[in-house]
Formats: C-alpha cells, structure tokens, sequence
C-alpha cells in the first residue's frame, strides 16, 4: 500500500490527505508543533493515519506533500527526502513570508525554492491553486464533462507522472506546464490562479501569464 508523508497538516494537507485515503492510501501526518498536538485529526482521519515527526513522515513516504508556510521551508530537514517525490503546495505572500529575494528577482520560483533545500528530492509543484474545500467537493471520475484540471511542474519527467496519476486517481485532469522555471505561470495573481477551469481552460489561462 503506497503511503504519503505530510509535511504540514493544515487546510490543504488534511484535504489531500482525506482525498487520498478514500482512494486507498495510508498517510502519515506531521507540523511543527508535534505529533501529539495532531491526535484529534488523526482520530478524524482514521485507520489508515497516523502522526509523526516530520523526519518520520518524510522517510515514511513513497513520496511526500509538503504543505507549510514558505518561510518554514529552510526549516525542514534534508535527508529523509532524498530520492523522493515531494509535491509542493506553496504559494509565495511576503505579507506573511517576508520578501525572498531570489523569487522576487526571479533567480528561482517558489518550488524553485524548495527544489535548492531538498537537494536530491524531486519537486513538483500541485495543489496550489485551488482552495482546500474544493479538493473534496470539486473532484469527478476521468472523463466527466467539465472535469477541473490542475497544473504541476517539475523538472522530473517521473514526479510529473507521479502528479499526473495521483490527481486522477482523487479526481482531477492535470496541465504539465514543464520545469520548475515556469511553475510561475500558476502563482498567486496569475489568470489561471484559483479559477475553477478546465484543461484547455486553464492551458489557455497559462499562456496568458506575464511575469511581472
């Protein structure tokens, strides 16, 4: 049974982990606060969750959802992620994170950012362009008419597979918009950003993007 470790277990994490456990996955659940401080959701969750430290759930993956505050990135410990796939959730508010001055001067992208602290993870980007409500409620079976489509990005051709699969498997088309370099394309602000869009919808809404 393949198992995936949570970095973060907030809104978005609990949502994808709740889409992923109805579709057959065991999940292992971790924050910065501790894994007794996850007890209730973990009891919400049931059988197939449990909760660890962040090290224990990133080693205890077959690939990892890192879904934290962008500021707690060089927080997070290396070596459990080496080799892995880590889907990224994060989008970048300097209200909140402070300025970065490598994505604002475009030197790197927000999972860009991850990419360079998890040197030997594969990152791809998932998960954030749409609210953590929508995860479950927006989801339909392959094929449905007006299915929501939602973009990743990685410079792995084997996590982009990995993305591709998982979103369908829990109900969602998939836009490989290519490397990390171009993950902008779906940041905070851009036109596909957070609409409820098709894939050629949001293919369309891709190509209209402008760095500013």
């Amino acid at each position: 049974m393949t198992t995936i470790g949570f970095i973060g277990s907030g809104h978005i994490g609990s949502s994808v982990a709740r889409a992923a456990i109805a579709h057959g996955y065991d999940v292992v659940m971790s924050n910065s606060r501790g894994p007794e401080s996850l007890a209730e959701l973990v009891a919400d969750l049931g059988p197939r969750a449990r909760a660890a430290s962040s090290s224990e759930a990133a080693a205890a993956g077959d690939f990892v959802v890192v879904t934290i505050p962008l500021k707690a990135v060089p927080s997070i410990p290396v070596e459990p992620f080496a080799g892995k796939i880590v889907i990224d959730t994060n989008n970048y508010y300097f209200e909140r994170d402070g300025h970065v001055p490598e994505i604002d001067d475009h030197e790197t992208t927000v999972s860009g950012f991850l990419q360079r602290h998890l040197v030997g993870a594969k990152v791809a980007k998932g998960f954030n362009h749409i609210q953590s409500d929508q995860i479950l409620s927006d989801a339909l079976p392959a094929g449905s008419p007006d299915r929501r489509a939602l973009a990743t990005a990685s410079d792995f051709p084997e996590a982009i597979d990995l993305v591709t699969r998982f979103f369908d498997e829990i109900g969602f088309d998939t836009v490989n918009i290519g490397p990390l370099s171009e993950s902008w394309r779906i940041d905070r602000d851009m036109p596909g950003y957070g609409g409820k869009l098709d894939a050629e919808q949001l293919r369309a809404k891709l190509a209209e993007a402008v760095r500013a």
